[in-house]
């Protein structure tokens, strides 16, 4: 592995970050207003709310699929240029779904869009923790996650504004113009880089034999799964545990993305410390954290801030980001990337779950159980992890920090 003779200088490092956060930044807002304005797109073409919501799983399956597939397909292309095609594509993708001729063409279009999805977050945070010194790699990578965490408290917000008062066309070519702002930025604030030696397809497939991958992978799919759990059924649960009006959930959706911005600081500051101790309280937060929900979701106050120390459990994101880019070796590309289609994975598997709790008729507080539960599942995956790692320690270097190169 490939090891930065030294950090780059703080000023351009510092630049390029900014001009990759505005693309998680984009990224960010066109996935989660799309599903503040799925009425209109009902509305729109006439179908019902389930048909409307298949954009939204249409996404969400685009981004399991292209995270893996461009990660090797785009194995030889540097870097940078690797970035450019992603935002293009992704930049294209937003602007061809605000002219989608039919319903079924915005479906496709919505699939296609998220394509570049996880493998611009990866190797973003691939180019970030290579101009970083390597005890300051999270923190690098949290900074180009800040957009993605801005994203929620702001850019839905207004993207959510924008395609109700304006039209849900407006809203796509909004983040599609914030995709080409991106493509922009990058091309002239990242450092020109060359094709890794010896990059093929087959080196990144690499990454699907390293079984320290599939265990990070599965942390995140099911320990980050508690979040959506309860995400999903929000809305609900506030107005009718907590006793919160209808019109006092957006304030305190804006608290959630406040709680995700706190964790996103705070979770790789004590990454970069020490990165698996990190991991395994960040693991157990969460749960206790999913816990407490259940019990202060009966009071519009307590519920207000078990709101917000959930949204802090995105400081999982980039700590588990950090973590696969060390046991990725050689195909981190791949590693890194698939960190994203783990994380939609936990959407799903979230969603899906505490829906089938509701349903059951266990309440709209049950889903923080469901949390409970899949958090003590990824923390047994970390358990699991740590014991193969200690085993297979020999005296050599392979599981030492990798400090990608740009």
């Amino acid at each position: 592995m490939s090891i930065a003779a030294k950090p780059f200088p703080f000023s351009a490092a510092t630049i390029a970050e900014f001009a990759l956060a505005i693309g998680s930044f984009a990224i960010g807002t066109g996935e989660f207003a799309a599903m503040g304005f799925l009425p209109d797109v009902a509305s729109a073409w006439q179908v019902t709310m389930p048909e409307a919501g298949r954009i939204i799983s249409a996404y969400a399956l685009g981004v399991v699929v292209g995270a893996p597939l461009i990660a090797v397909v785009g194995a030889r292309l540097s870097r940078l240029r690797l970035l450019l095609v992603l935002m293009g594509l992704f930049a294209a993708g937003n602007l061809a779904s605000a002219m989608a001729p039919s319903f079924t063409g915005l479906v496709v279009l919505r699939f296609i869009t998220a394509l570049p999805h996880g493998a611009y977050f990866g190797v973003a945070a691939l180019v970030a923790a290579g101009m970083a010194p390597p005890d300051g790699r999270a923190r690098a990578i949290g900074r180009v996650m800040l957009g993605l965490t801005v994203a929620t408290l702001v850019g839905t917000p207004v993207a959510t504004w924008a395609g109700q008062t304006l039209g849900w066309r407006t809203a796509f070519g909004v983040v599609g113009s914030l995709g080409l702002l991106t493509v922009a930025l990058v091309f002239v604030c990242v450092p020109r880089d060359q094709p890794r030696p010896g990059a093929s397809p087959l080196r990144e497939l690499g990454a699907l034999r390293e079984p320290q991958v599939w265990l990070t992978l599965a942390i995140g799919a099911t320990g980050f799964g508690g979040m959506f759990a309860v995400f999903s059924y929000i809305t609900p649960t506030l107005i009718e545990v907590s006793g919160i009006p209808q019109g006092g959930v957006p304030f305190v959706l804006c608290v959630f993305g406040a709680g995700m911005i706190a964790g996103n600081i705070v979770g790789p500051k004590l990454a970069d410390r020490a990165l698996l101790p990190t991991i395994a309280g960040l693991l157990a937060w969460n749960v206790v954290v999913l816990a407490l929900f259940t019990v202060a979701a009966r009071h519009p106050a307590t519920s207000v801030v078990g709101v917000f120390l959930i949204g802090t459990g995105f400081a999982v994101v980039p700590t588990l980001q950090t973590r696969l880019m060390d046991v990725g070796k050689d195909a981190q590309t791949l590693a890194a990337a698939l960190n994203h289609s783990a994380f939609n994975i936990a959407n799903a598997l979230g969603a899906w779950l505490g829906g089938v709790a509701i349903a059951a008729g266990f309440g709209w507080t049950s889903t923080g159980w469901v949390g409970v539960l899949l958090g003590l599942v990824g923390s047994c995956m970390f358990v699991i992890s740590l014991l193969l790692d200690r085993k297979g320690r020999t005296g050599d270097d392979d599981m030492r920090p990798c400090q990608p190169t740009v």
